[in-house]
This record gives C-alpha cells, structure tokens and sequence, in this order.
C-alpha cells in the first residue's frame, strides 16, 4: 500500500511538473527565429508528456492477482499454430502439451498443410487440423485465419493458444482456469518469456515491464490484452464475437448494395422512354428508401432486404414481356453476365455499376441480381463467421479490443507457465518488431478505440497508449537533430539555457525518473528504453506501411518469425545504416561542438547542456552495434 501511495504521488508531481515545463516551453521560450527546429523540439517534448500521462495513467491501477482454485470439469482444446517452423520444434511444444495436467485435447494448427506435420502429430497422439477446401482461392488472414479455421471443427469451452515454440508448463491450465468463474471473463493472458535469452539480452527480446507493470496496469482497468500466445480464451465469447462481426458484414453489405441500387435507379430514371419503365423504375426506388429507412430505424436485416427484394420482384413483373436477350447482352457488356445471380458483387463491381450509363431495362435487371445477390452472404470468405479479427497483421490486439467493446472482461496472469524461444539475429528481430508495429497501427487506423463503441474511457486509454507508443520514431528524430544543430551551427531552439530552463526542466526530469523507478519495481528495463529510440527508423516505416496498406490498400504481407538463427558470414550493418549514421553525425556533432566551445564560439552552458545530450544518445543508440554484431547465445551443448 505504501508503494502503490508513493507512485500515484510521484505520478502526479511528474504530471504537474510536466505541465508546467512544457507550458512555459510553449509560451515563453520558444526561440522563433529558428522555428524549424524550435517547434518540432516542442513538440516532442510535448509528445514526451503526453507519454508520460499514458504510462502514469497505466500505473495508477496497477493490479496484482493472486492464483484460483481451478474449476471441476471445462473442456479444453489447446491449438499450437505453426505455418514453416521445423518439425521437432513443434512436436517438442506439442508433446509438452499433451502432458499438460488438466484434462484437455491438443491439435496442431499446421497452416503448411505438410505431409511430415500430420504424420507426427498422429505418432505423438495428438490431434492436427489444416485448412479445409473452402480457403482455396479465398482470403487467408495468416494466423487469425489458421485459428478461426481450427474454431469450427473443435469444440472444447476454453482455448489455450501456443506459438509453435511456446512449450508449456504442466500446470498452465490449472494455474488459469479458475479466473473463470468470472462468466464475464473472455481471455486469461500470461506472459511470454524466452528461455533462450541470455543475461544481457542484447536482441531486448525479454519484455519484463510490459509482461509485469505495464499489463498488470491495463488488468487495472480491465484492458490487458491478448499478445498471440501462452493465453486462455473462453470460446462462447469468440463465437459471440464472430457474430456479431457476421452480423457488422452483413450489414455492410446490404448498406452498400443498397446505395448502388438507388445510383443505378437514378440514371437510368433519367432515361426511361415509355410508361411502364417509369413504373417500374420508381417501384424500385421507393423500395430502396423503405429498405434504407427500415435499417435505419433499426429493423432487422432480414426485413430491409426483403422489402427490396419484393420490390425488385413487383417492377419486374410489369416488364415481364422486356427484351431479355438485350438485358442479358447489357450485363455481359458488364463483364458480369450470370454470374452476377450467383455470387453477392464485389465493392469493384459495385462502383462500376453505380457509374454505368445503363438503359432502364439494363438497370432493372442489374438491379435484380444485386437484390439476389443478398441471399448468399460473405461469399468471398471461407467462413462465414471470423471470431478472430483480421483487420491487422497481428490479430491478437484487435480481438481483444473487440471482445473489450463486447462487454468481456480480460486478465492478466502474471506467472511464466510457457518458454519460448527469441529471434536469434538482428534481421529478425527488425523484422518482428516491424510486424508488431504495423499491425498495432493498422488497428489505430481502422477501428481507432478513442472511437469505439462499447469501450470504457480507461480501455480506450489503455488501447491508445499502446499505439501512440510507435509514434515515437518521429519525435526520436527530432531530439538526434536538435543538439546536432546546436553544436554544429550554434542555432538554439530556446530562447537561452537560462535558470529558468534548469529550474522547470530537472524537478519534471527527476519527478519522471523516480515514477518510472517506482512503477518498474526493479524490472530491468534499460535495454527497452534503449530500442525504445534505437528502433526509430523500424517505427517510422511502420507508419507509412501500415498507412500505405489502410488508405490506399497496399499488400502488407505477413511473415512469420524464424524460430532459428539466420546465418550470416557478416554483421549486416545495412539493417540499421540510419542509426549507424546518426551516430557518425552524433560524433561529427561532439567534436564540432567542443572545438567551437575551445575557441571561445559557443555558450559553455549550452554546450555542456547538449554534449551530455549527445552523449545520452550515443549510448542509446550503442545497442545497434552490439545487436548487429550478435550471433545467438551460446549453445549448450558441450
């Protein structure tokens, strides 16, 4: 209790002290001959605040949860995903599975559908599940996909997920389960931890803040989130997830089909040469608007398309005696033909449509077999119900954010009952962390949590945090520049280093390091804080893929993690070339700086005050070559 009072009363005082440093920042001490720097420093520092409101507001109720009693008799189906890993890896995670205490069924998830897998998953007397034949030629949304098929041919109440790699401890169903008798409890995560990591971590694969106060922080406001493995989700949740999510669809498309119907009436009103066209033509219309009006009143779905349909139905029949070879020479100009009563049409499709200059027989008939096309839903995709998001590369934050929004509640169990494995080169660990990223901003970008329905204020905070945090390759930029700039050219993005600046800016400082210091409880957490600003060229990439992918849909492809080392003959420096260059320019920037002070051109207190700057950053900014240089732990064996 007394630690837990003394870091609110540190967040605070970090808070207040913050505001009042950035406040005068922003109002007394901008130096507005040099706005190009000025500005963007301020606005990092003001990022920076913002940061550090975020994590204060995670620690504030920080949750520690004690181990329940299990329950008597849930059934379980523990899925191992795998997609290219080897296959003593993934018979070592499922053999350890199998042994696991509380009674349960294991499948391997082989999303490589090979040959080999399956033969040692019945050798291993575990059960082994790939892709059924509706996937072929459809979307496969990777290992939310993978997950989402393996769903609907299992049926146990709960759901333990492992990574390939992630081999369990006996006791991780029983550690867990009992957080159920909450029947509002959808997801029980622990942490990922990696038994192949070493003292000095130098790849920081080890995630001890995040997999400690940070989640612990989010269970306090019943945000902790699902991380793609070593979880428990409770299964009626999923599936009520992926109804609703069919329903969210549906209605999508039913919304849309109805908006291309009332633009095809529309042009082809304008059109209409004789009586019975016109008829015909304002039947459909007015059944458009009830059918709009009626979802907008909130009728059932199935009400609005039928009245649709039957409108549709009624205009046709006062064109019975219509040209049906010309209709049907209008639709194969199209490029749809007879298909188009077969299959619901694609948003494509359904633009084309819209903007064709059809005659008003033409557009009857197209709009027909839109009105048809209703009655085969999500068609495109190889199950109907996806209870596993597939918005994002990384499914497991935008389902936990959905069954958030859903009304269920999340915990986190902070206890290692799984040992995985880590990226053992730097080329992979790049290439994890980019993954993470880009998924996590493609959420931000699709189903932003500040907006979304159904999410408490502190859930839409504790989501947002996340994603602001890969924000930070932007800011990280700006404070490498900055005491460049000064030493360099001596152009200062303040006013003076005056005791003004000292006297706001080291009690903000040190109240910001005693919060940290008392959130982390001891964690070793230094080696994050250093990828936290060594990592600023990944972030930025992430930012404009994931952007690139959301707006203008670009293919951003889904790579999964090498379980074993890359070799390499080289440390691959061109990995990291913009931070090997922004230590060079770092450098170039001491020495010039120095040399300036030595000559009697510089502020001494100004470049004491940017030399300790640079050099913080150089040390940061250390990390990268020892990662570039790292070539795995050392084998055990002897």
């Amino acid at each position: 209790m007394i630690r837990g009072l003394l870091l609110r009363v540190a967040i605070l005082l970090s808070l207040l002290l913050g505001v009042n440093y950035i406040a005068w920042r922003w109002l007394a001490s901008v130096n507005w001959d040099a706005w190009w720097i000025a500005v963007p420093l301020v606005v990092a520092e003001t990022y920076s605040l913002i940061d550090t409101f975020f994590f204060g507001l995670t620690m504030w109720r920080m949750k520690e949860r004690g181990i329940p009693d299990p329950p008597a008799d849930a059934t379980v189906d523990v899925f191992i995903t795998t997609y290219n890993e080897p296959v003593p890896l993934v018979l070592a995670t499922a053999v350890a599975a199998r042994e696991i205490r509380y009674p349960h069924r294991t499948w391997i998830l082989d999303d490589g559908a090979r040959p080999e897998m399956r033969e040692a998953a019945a050798e291993a007397g575990v059960g082994y599940i790939t892709r059924s034949e509706n996937w072929k030629d459809r979307p496969r949304h990777a290992k939310a996909g993978n997950l989402n098929n393996a769903l609907v041919q299992t049926d146990g109440e709960f759901l333990l997920i492992l990574d390939a790699d992630q081999v369990p401890d006996p006791d991780i169903l029983t550690r867990t389960l009992g957080h159920f008798e909450d029947e509002r409890v959808a997801l029980v995560q622990t942490p990922q931890y990696f038994g192949n990591v070493d003292a000095a971590d130098v790849l920081g694969s080890q995630a001890p803040l995040f997999y400690g106060p940070i989640q612990q922080g989010k269970d306090g406001w019943n945000a902790a989130f699902f991380c793609g493995s070593n979880a428990v989700l409770r299964r009626e949740a999923l599936m009520q997830l992926g109804i609703a999510g069919y329903v969210e669809a549906v209605e999508r498309s039913v919304r849309g089909t109805l908006r291309t119907a009332a633009a095809v009436v529309r042009k082809a009103r304008r059109q209409a040469r004789n009586l019975p066209e016109r008829r015909a033509l304002s039947i459909v219309a007015r059944g458009v608007r009830e059918a709009q009006q009626a979802l907008e009143g909130g009728a059932p779905l199935a009400d609005a398309t039928w009245r649709f349909q039957q409108a549709v139905s009624a205009a046709s029949r006062l064109l019975v005696a219509a040209d049906v070879q010309q209709i049907n020479a209008v639709l194969v100009s199209l490029g749809g033909g007879a298909d188009l009563e077969e299959r619901p049409l694609d948003d494509a499709e359904l633009d084309r449509l819209a903007s064709s200059d059809l005659s008003p027989l033409g557009a009857l008939a197209s709009v027909r077999s839109l009105a048809q096309s209703l009655d085969v839903i999500r068609a495109e995709e190889a199950e109907a119900l996806a209870p596993l998001a597939t918005i994002s590369v990384t499914e497991d934050m935008a389902t936990a954010m959905q069954l958030h929004s859903q009304g269920w509640k999340s915990v986190y169990h902070h206890e290692v009952l799984a040992t995985g494995l880590a990226p053992e080169d730097l080329g992979t660990m790049l290439q994890q962390r980019l993954r993470w990223a880009q998924g996590t901003l493609q959420v931000m970008l699709r189903d932003n949590p500040l907006f979304k329905q159904g999410l408490s204020a502190g859930q839409r905070l504790m989501y947002f945090a996340t994603m602001w945090s890969y924000l930070s390759g932007f800011v990280a930029i700006v404070y490498l520049v900055a005491p460049v700039v000064y030493l360099c050219f001596g152009v200062l993005p303040v006013e003076a280093w005056s005791f003004e600046f000292f006297v706001r800016f080291l009690p903000y400082f040190l109240a910001n390091q005693l919060m940290f210091v008392l959130a982390s409880r001891g964690t070793r957490s230094w080696r994050g804080q250093q990828y936290a600003l060594a990592l600023f060229p990944v972030w930025i990439r992430a930012c404009w893929s994931a952007a690139a992918n959301v707006l203008f849909h670009r293919p951003l492809a889904f790579v999964v993690t090498p379980k074993s080392r890359t070799e390499a003959t080289r440390p691959p420096w061109r990995l990291v070339w913009p931070q090997v260059t922004a230590v060079v320019v770092l450098v170039i920037a001491l020495v010039v700086g120095l040399t300036r002070f030595a000559l009697g051109d510089a502020d001494g207190t100004g470049v004491l005050v940017n030399i300790v700057w640079v050099v913080y950053d150089l040390v940061v900014l250390s990390i990268v070559f020892r990662a570039a240089r790292y070539t795995g732990p050392p084998s055990k064996e002897a």
